[in-house]
């Protein structure tokens, strides 16, 4: 296991005036299988340091047929020891496998929430590593004190894949998600205590499963916003309450310059350090074609604010310096409803 954040102290320092450290392109590989898709960040609280969880697609068995490349998976871990400049491979998430049903399942999309002293992790789950897309598919609900070991709790949401959690302004939590296999009504369910869930009264927009995949919602510039992948860029959605959502455009949908940057942004997870800094965290596919295609590199581009909708600049260069997040973005918070 690579060493851990020793250098904690180092962490949120901006950089020098006038100078930029940018940020690295590509943001991460993954050294095993080259596949690093779906992530999510989470400030490590033992660590003082911001570490990475994943989907370790096997994206270099280029001898596997149909999509079991895409199967099999586990969820992998990264950690930067200098504040974003660096990440380093720490591993697998341990402890998720519940089912003795088959010698191996899969594991994608971990959505993960610190809140009361603990983590918790909503996590796509298939059983087996199944060639085509005909797997069952369930979201699972996981504990963890260190983000290495976990604990599971529950199947929350049956028939369904890529959880997206998020704080209500009256404390409670929604729990967006893409309903693939109808085993369920809805796409949100909301919880008062992140294990028990019911059925919300508000719809995510688009749910349509046909109209895209991978929510991921945060609290920004005095307004709720909603990210996901349409398969032909990002859909961006803004609210003032979680419930009435606005579609306000597309962005990562043209091609990027950088290392790795050339097709357009997937699955995102935003980072919001403060209110003039947020971030937005996804995966390009290397190619158009297999096996090329399988390869997917994780990116980082910073988020802009028009004063009406959120901007985003693949291309431009920005001094990117991660420090520990401001209380009121963080899920202890509850969100000030825009007025």
């Amino acid at each position: 296991m690579a060493a851990t954040c020793a250098n904690a102290a180092d962490q949120g320092k901006p950089s020098a005036a006038g100078a930029i450290r940018p940020a690295p392109a590509p943001l991460y590989r993954d050294p095993v299988h080259d596949g690093a898709a779906d992530a999510t960040m989470v400030w490590n609280r033992a660590e003082k340091c911001w570490w990475m969880l994943y989907t370790n697609r096997r994206a270099n068995a280029d001898h596997e047929k149909g999509v079991k490349w895409v199967h099999g998976t586990d969820i992998g871990i990264a950690s930067t020891p200098d504040a974003g400049a660096t990440w380093k491979y720490r591993g697998i998430a341990r402890g998720l496998e519940f089912e003795t049903n088959a010698p191996r399942n899969t594991f994608w999309a971990p959505e993960v929430v610190d809140f009361g002293g603990r983590y918790h992790a909503f996590i796509s789950y298939v059983r087996g590593v199944p060639e085509t897309w005909k797997g069952t598919r369930d979201i699972l609900h996981y504990t963890s004190t260190n983000l290495m070991d976990w604990k599971f709790e529950s199947i929350v949401v049956p028939g369904s894949i890529d959880a997206c959690v998020h704080r209500l302004p009256d404390g409670r939590w929604r729990m967006w998600f893409k309903n693939e296999q109808k085993k369920i009504r809805g796409s949100v369910l909301e919880s008062d205590d992140l294990y028990a869930w019911k059925p919300a009264a508000k719809e995510m927009p688009d749910a349509d499963p046909s109209k895209g995949e991978g929510p991921d919602v945060f609290f920004w510039k005095g307004w709720f916003w909603m990210v996901k992948d349409l398969w032909r860029g990002l859909g961006v959605y803004r609210s003032p309450d979680l419930d009435a959502w606005k579609f306000m455009g597309v962005i990562l949908d043209q091609p990027g310059k950088r290392p790795g940057d050339h097709r357009i942004g997937q699955h995102p997870g935003a980072l919001v350090q403060d209110n003039d800094h947020a971030y937005l965290v996804y995966f390009v596919h290397q190619a158009e074609k297999e096996p090329a295609y399988r390869r997917t590199w994780l990116q980082v581009a910073k988020l802009g604010f028009d004063g009406n909708t959120l901007t985003c600049d693949r291309d431009e260069e920005f001094d990117f310096v991660l420090k520990q997040p401001e209380p009121e973005f963080t899920p202890e918070h509850v969100p000030v409803l825009k007025k």
